[in-house]
């Protein structure tokens, strides 16, 4: 695709990207390189939690956070914990602060219901499953994973076609919890309402937003510091994977919302 091609443009040293449609998978630059995922971390994280819930090993309404908090908070970003503290800065329930140390929480939670240490959880209930071998948890939980462009089209596949998940949890994940409430979208300011599932970003109608402006209100994602993204668009049938090595800032804003603008033209054409 166009598109695609349109990435050897970007002021990056190295960009790698997947787009998976009904037709199969196109892909740009090293499928196989290695790249720090900063928040897109979350994705993965969030999906192991799902699993252990769908084991039996922990509820979404388990208290876990600050009080009055459950695990659906967390994964929300509705607990009120700080961005990068555990201090509870909000009631539970009545705004939307995204919180990375919150993940971190998530992820005590389920080493505690399972007995396993949480890398290793990850591994087992979603890396290893899909084949994701190069996908690896070396840091916190809110934003300490590393992948490939292969291993997140595997991921990516299963978001679209859930196989990790029954369809029921996996409608669940990317459906707005605790709706209405405000909050910001790290890079891109206040959001009215900021909707989020159970891990993933949630569009809706967010402006400015790194996704396409054309895309459905049901797209759902998350993009990370690293100057990473992964989104998927459900009545599109369509993902996409971009993984770069610049941090994301002032360059990535207006880029990613026109690349995945031209995406979107592209799958629409």
């Amino acid at each position: 695709m166009d598109a695609l091609q349109s990435l050897a443009d970007w002021p990056v040293d190295n960009v790698s990207a997947a787009l998976l449609t009904d037709g199969g998978v196109t892909t740009y630059g090293d499928r196989q390189r290695v790249y720090p995922l900063a928040s897109v971390t979350k994705l993965l994280v969030a999906q192991a939690v799902l699993v252990a819930v769908e084991e039996g090993a922990l509820d979404l309404d388990d208290p876990a956070g600050p009080p009055g908090s459950t695990v659906a908070h967390l994964l929300a970003h509705a607990s009120g914990l700080a961005f990068d503290t555990r201090d509870a800065i909000a009631e539970p329930g009545t705004q939307r602060i995204y919180s990375s140390a919150g993940y971190d929480v998530l992820a005590e939670t389920v080493e505690q219901a399972t007995g396993f240490g949480f890398a290793d959880y990850l591994r087992e209930a979603v890396a290893d499953p899909l084949g994701m071998a190069s996908t690896t948890l070396d840091g916190p939980a809110g934003h300490g994973a590393s992948s490939c462009v292969d291993d997140l089209t595997a991921f990516a596949a299963d978001l679209t076609d859930p196989r990790l998940l029954s369809p029921q949890t996996a409608l669940a994940a990317r459906t707005v919890h605790f709706p209405g409430l405000d909050g910001f979208v790290p890079g891109y300011g206040k959001q009215r309402p900021n909707d989020w599932g159970l891990g993933p970003e949630i569009r809706g109608g967010k402006s400015p937003h790194w996704t396409a402006r054309t895309g459905s209100p049901n797209t759902f994602g998350h993009f990370g510091q690293s100057g990473t993204f992964l989104w998927v668009d459900p009545e599109r049938q369509a993902a996409c994977i971009v993984l770069t090595d610049r941090a994301f800032g002032a360059w990535a804003k207006p880029l990613w919302s026109d690349f995945n603008t031209a995406v979107v033209a592209e799958l629409d054409g």
